[in-house]
């Protein structure tokens, strides 16, 4: 199969082998699913073992599986891939009639560190145009040959998760260990389960392609609708690209880590029963994470993740001037292979300037941290007498992205 050129093959950890803005679907799972093993093992147990009762599983194929322990953090670091599809079936009429063809509009990567101090979702947009392995399509039969060029989207159609997930280890070289899906309703019933997630907005949002009508600029708690609205918006936020969407998305990802990370939920074992219960109901996951054991042990290792230390990222494109996909996104290679390079070598690494993001902004009323008090008179102590700076991290300039540490608000385009 061939790699994109620029993009280096990678060492790899361990394999995977299932339209219209559902993106959504998908980022918020993945940030569900972060922030969820952010909890305490004994807590994270009781969650997961209702979690794991009655899934959804699908077998992706590939690789060896690495039994975890049976007490303890799963073992160096892993990568997840989260799915979000635009099926209108089963879905109680969100997202209007059936398009016909299933798509995969939402596609991140989730990878935790090998010292579990770090985990980066990197957000793939639905119109990169990637190489495709033969997938064959596990409701039809029907195979599909091997393709130099296809958005990304096309992959549940060719061949479900295991076709979307060996299409996406070809195109990063990175091994994917575990793998889910997730559907509109998942959306809906999990903000609805965490009590709404506040979000903020530059200026009023009218969408009526995605439904979002939000009346006033500030700071809005979404759940339900709203909240599936909002992540779908295209129009209502930025320059109106797919892209401005990823960058407003993160917006409510960041928000919603930092709200279970700073309230009760993560250690409130009947919230964690009612969360597990619908991520159980609407998701469908690999066969490869859905044992107990190692649920349980994927929780321990991102416990104590901190929130500067989690980045969400948008796999770095440019637009495409060329047929036959022209207007569709190609890989800006140099970026992406230091991205993944990095993510390969477990090497931390900090974002450059975010002067053009085009659907987020810095909250301009976001609080400002404050330096420890000391006692008048006093200096603060150090070994050798002067202040010892932390060593500044290599940047991957140009590579678009937030930590969840960071407040920021969605740029309304007006609708």
């Amino acid at each position: 199969m061939a790699r994109q050129s620029g993009v280096h093959p990678i060492a790899r950890h361990g394999a995977l082998r299932r339209r219209s803005g559902w993106r959504s679907l998908l980022t918020f799972l993945t940030a569900f699913f972060a922030v969820v093993t952010l909890s305490i093992a004994s807590v994270a147990l009781i969650a997961l073992w209702q979690f794991q009762s009655g899934l959804d599983i699908v077998d992706i194929g590939g690789g060896e599986d690495v039994p975890p322990p049976s007490v303890g953090a799963y073992p160096g670091g892993f990568n997840v891939f989260i799915v979000g599809s635009d099926t209108r079936v089963g879905q109680g009429g969100l997202g209007g009639e059936d398009p016909g063809s299933t798509l995969n509009d939402v596609n991140i990567l989730l990878h935790v560190s090998a010292d579990h101090s770090r985990a980066i979702a990197v957000s793939i947009p639905r119109d990169l145009v990637i190489p495709f392995p033969e997938c064959t399509d596990p409701q039809t039969g029907e195979t599909f040959p091997e393709s130099e060029g296809q958005p990304i989207n096309e992959a549940l159609r060719r061949g479900g998760l295991p076709c979307a997930v060996e299409a996406v280890s070809d195109l990063t070289g990175l091994e994917i260990q575990f793998a889910g899906l997730v559907t509109f309703q998942g959306v809906v019933e999990m903000s609805n389960a965490v009590g709404g997630v506040p979000v903020c907005i530059t200026a009023p949002i009218n969408d009526p392609r995605s439904g979002l009508v939000l009346d006033t600029a500030g700071e809005h708690v979404l759940s339900g609708p709203d909240a599936l609205a909002f992540l779908r918006t295209r129009h209502g936020v930025g320059d109106g690209s797919d892209l401005g969407r990823i960058s407003s998305q993160q917006v409510f990802l960041s928000s919603l880590v930092r709200k279970l990370k700073s309230n009760e939920t993560l250690s409130n074992p009947v919230r964690l029963y009612e969360l597990a219960g619908v991520v159980r109901e609407n998701m469908t996951l690999s066969s490869s994470m859905a044992s107990l054991d190692t649920l349980v042990a994927l929780a321990m290792a991102l416990k104590d993740v901190e929130l500067e230390n989690v980045l969400f990222v948008q796999y770095p494109t440019v637009y495409r001037e060329t047929d036959p996909w022209y207007g569709k996104l190609a890989s800006e290679d140099a970026i992406a292979s230091a991205l993944f390079s990095a993510i390969a070598a477990d090497q931390p690494f900090g974002l450059g300037s975010q002067e053009e993001r085009p659907g987020s902004v810095p909250d301009p009323d976001a609080p400002t941290a404050s330096p420890e008090p000391t006692e008048p008179g006093t200096a603060t102590p150090s070994p050798t007498g002067t202040a010892t700076p932390e060593p500044e991290l290599p940047t991957i300039e140009g590579l678009p992205g937030q930590t969840a540490a960071e407040r920021t608000c969605s740029v309304a385009s007006g609708g």
